[in-house]
């Protein structure tokens, strides 16, 4: 079976070429990566490959599949043939992918239907959809589920079957993984292997963890700027990079690290926050039960879990987001009612995890930092103190949301938070859609505002190489339960539930899968 070719693709926008030609040959069975920095092009190029380019932008080039040639600047029509039948997207977060209002086996029959142009019997439409459930390690019964009624690894499961159900020779999976958690993310590398193997597919896969790149890819193209400047097989691009980006994005890289955090110091600091019998239901859901949480005065605290273990609505309740149902949440030794009105904005703030849809679009960066000072009763001149406090300089405040990188959007939001002055900074997955490369900026923010400012942080996050880099302590949360908790030296190394266990294996084996993938001839 012939492979893929991509030949010349160039990406132009209203200013001229924004991503510079690129070719690239990917054989049936085999996995290419695009790594690189927001803004790098790499996203741009997954997108000319499906003819999904957003408006403004247009694509030159060819993609060769076998023996047909799809020129990148086809019309709707004819990409409307080729996208699921010859080339496939599977996007980060399956609720993008995915209808929230309809179920699942309906949305995998889409792709049936389009394939075989042509409508299909119940009995067969079933059987089929049945197939390609089972073919992802689904039962058949999740075909009548709602997107909602599944945790987020098997929502990204029924979108690599409905991405899949098609057959297409090439899958184009954009940063599949980055919002799950370590186990899960484990679980989907092996299902996509395992499929790409049965199949003989050729697999894009483009992700800023270069953990997940160096052990499971064959080649690598690194990006930045619109333009390739390294490529080759990934164990030796990442096992002896030859350009300067490429080193820096690997040293920045927390995957890589997994077993050298350094070891903290400091004894236990006074509680200025604590949870105790924490309860939340989501109609007959039990989201959080009877959670016990301490926060010390000037640590990071973070928050662990797969998807649905409750991290975020434990940490939407000690902010006020959520009204819990029973039990109580301390600050300072004072009980905070249910609710946002119990709560003062010098207490406590919340940075989540996509700035640019918590930044306003309309408003310039000194719009809104003036305005978070407004609230805060503080003077509009400390626009600039704010900005120098992030990093940025003064004249960010001319600037919109648009005009910024992804790092940039997050460092605006991080100084909107500090407006207040709180005492405690909630961060809610705050670095987990970033590049390693400002990732790894904002992680050393982070740890400056404690030392500089000393703020009490509490961190959520599905990555164990992030928390094991940054906390202090660490909370361990699963099915809305706390089942392990205290300092992340030693529930990170010496794991006493079983479940903790699986995660810090699931990432010490990503971790692993890496550093054999660089040391194989």
């Amino acid at each position: 079976m012939n492979g893929i070719s991509i030949e010349g693709l160039t990406v132009i926008g209203r200013g001229g070429p924004v991503v510079a030609p690129l070719d690239a040959a990917i054989a049936p069975g085999c996995t290419l990566a695009i790594i690189g920095e927001s803004g790098s092009g790499k996203t741009l190029t997954a997108k000319s490959l499906v003819g999904l380019l957003p408006r403004g932008f247009r694509a030159e080039g060819s993609l060769r599949v076998g023996a047909d040639v799809v020129a990148l600047d086809a019309g709707a029509k004819l990409w409307r043939s080729v996208r699921g039948a010859t080339v496939s997207l599977l996007l980060q977060d399956p609720f993008t992918s995915l209808s929230p209002v309809h179920r699942c086996g309906d949305q995998i029959a889409w792709t049936l239907r389009a394939a075989q142009g042509r409508s299909i019997g119940r009995r067969q439409r079933d059987s089929d959809i049945a197939e390609r459930l089972a073919e992802v390690k689904l039962p058949p019964h999740v075909a009548r589920a709602y997107p909602h009624q599944l945790s987020g690894g098997m929502r990204q499961r029924v979108a690599i079957a409905a991405a899949l159900a098609a057959n297409p020779r090439l899958l184009i999976a954009d940063e599949p993984t980055t919002a799950l958690d370590a186990s899960n993310q484990a679980e989907i590398l092996d299902l996509l292997r395992s499929v790409q193997l049965s199949r003989q597919l050729s697999i894009i896969l483009i992700s800023h963890d270069l953990g997940l790149i160096r052990g499971r890819t064959d080649e690598v193209l690194v990006m930045q700027m619109g333009a390739v400047v390294e490529r080759g097989p990934t164990k030796a691009v990442l096992g002896a990079p030859q350009h300067e980006y490429t080193r820096a994005l690997i040293d920045a890289d927390p995957s890589l690290r997994m077993d050298s955090a350094p070891s903290r110091s400091g004894g236990p600091a006074q509680d200025l926050v604590r949870v105790s019998g924490l309860g939340k239901k989501f109609g007959e859901r039990a989201v959080l039960q009877d959670v016990d949480v301490h926060v010390g005065a000037g640590r990071i605290v973070g928050v662990v879990g797969e998807s649905g273990s409750g991290k975020s609505t434990l940490a939407r309740c000690i902010a006020g987001l959520e009204r819990h149902d029973h039990g109580t949440v301390e600050f300072d030794g004072a009980v905070l009612a249910p609710g946002r009105g119990s709560r003062t904005p010098q207490q406590m703030q919340i940075v989540f995890q996509d700035p640019y849809s918590s930044l306003n679009p309309m408003m310039t960066v000194g719009a809104i930092l003036r305005e978070a000072l407004h609230i805060a009763g503080r003077p509009a001149e400390e626009v600039s103190a704010l900005l120098d406090i992030v990093g940025l300089p003064a004249d960010f405040a001319a600037r919109r949301p648009a005009q910024l990188s992804g790092g940039q959007r997050q460092r605006i939001a991080i100084a909107r938070a500090l407006a207040p002055r709180p005492r405690l900074l909630i961060c809610d997955e705050s670095v987990s859609a970033l590049d390693v490369s400002v990732q790894a900026q904002i992680l050393d923010l982070l740890l400056n505002l404690r030392s500089e400012l000393g703020l009490t942080l509490l961190f959520i996050s599905h990555d164990l190489a992030v928390v094991r880099l940054l906390a202090d302590d660490v909370v361990v949360l699963r099915n809305g339960r706390v089942v392990e908790q205290g300092s992340c030296d030693h529930v990170l190394n010496s794991p006493s539930h079983e479940y903790t266990r699986t995660l810090v294996t699931a990432a010490q084996r990503e971790n692993a899968v890496a550093v054999a993938g660089s040391e194989q001839d």
